[in-house]
């Protein structure tokens, strides 16, 4: 009872502080969005938890994604005078979406089960919580592009939009070339039940994580000469996105799965040793020989 109460507690903290964050923009529209965001994850946890069944929580994370961006772009659109910026920004993030949305739908057809869920979906507040949490890194994660097309005068594009564009580019294609090497080597049933060592996996352990807090970097550079005031706050988005991959999910539960899996083959511990976690900061300047 008590766990429940605090699964609870935290996914109302989880709520009111996106809506907290959302109220100071200054922009109705916005507050409209996060609303909308968390009611479609609350309504679609109804049959998840019904059927027991994580299939379709990945997919609904990127269709929310889709929903909100154009929504806001809908609702911030001019016929008299269009804006590139706010088009391309948001063009950007639902490219993104698709291409994640697709790749993880498709991985978790295939593999038939989302193993972070197993000790999840049996307890209805904690998936409740889950599902709460997916609002939130929907909401966070998307609002400085949000609040930057919802602006009065959209999207500014000036040298700082550019150059967000070419973080998010670099980060977006990280991501795509780490998933589709693991991908391959997955494929390979003489990989199976090891670990893969190479092409982006030699310069980091979580490539795919480190191109993920990229481009939502690059988004929020695209944004940032559109912000003012308290708007700033939503910048807050890469940072949401190292602290949830990096503490909460994605490299915290793949390195106690890793340990767990072969944490006793030396060529493991070798490999943990010798290559960063998340950052490719050192194996860049290393022979790869050495």
């Amino acid at each position: 009872m008590k766990q429940s109460l605090l699964n609870l507690l935290f996914s109302l903290i989880a709520f009111s502080i996106v809506y907290g964050i959302a109220l100071l923009t200054g922009i109705e529209v916005i507050q409209q969005a996060v609303l909308i965001a968390f009611l479609i994850q609350w309504i679609l946890f109804i049959p998840a938890f019904y059927f027991q069944t994580e299939k379709f929580y990945d997919l609904t994370g990127s269709a929310t994604y889709l929903f909100i961006v154009s929504y806001i772009s809908y609702q911030s659109y001019s016929a008299i005078n269009v804006n590139i910026g706010s088009i391309l920004l948001a063009s950007c993030i639902i490219l993104w979406a698709i291409r994640l949305g697709s790749f993880l739908f498709t991985r978790i057809h295939k593999a038939g089960e989302d193993k972070r869920f197993k000790f999840i979906k049996p307890s209805p507040t904690r998936f409740f919580m889950t599902w709460t949490l997916q609002g939130m890194w929907v909401c966070l994660c998307s609002m400085c592009a949000l609040t930057a097309i919802a602006s009065k005068n959209g999207v500014i594009q000036n040298g700082v939009f550019y150059i967000g564009m070419a973080v998010f580019i670099f980060g977006f294609v990280v991501e795509i070339i780490a998933d589709q090497q693991k991908s391959i080597f997955r494929k390979n049933p003489k990989n199976k039940d090891q670990f893969i060592s190479h092409g982006l996996w030699y310069y980091s352990r979580h490539p795919n994580y480190f191109g993920e807090i990229i481009l939502w970097l690059g988004i929020s550079i695209m944004s940032f000469s559109s912000l003012s005031s308290w708007q700033y706050i939503t910048l807050i988005s890469p940072l949401f996105t190292y602290m949830l991959l990096v503490y909460i999910s994605g490299v915290r539960i793949l390195e106690i799965a890793g340990m767990e899996k072969w944490g006793h083959l030396d060529n493991y511990q070798k490999y943990i040793r010798r290559t960063p976690s998340l950052f490719p900061y050192s194996n860049l300047f290393k022979n790869k020989n050495t």
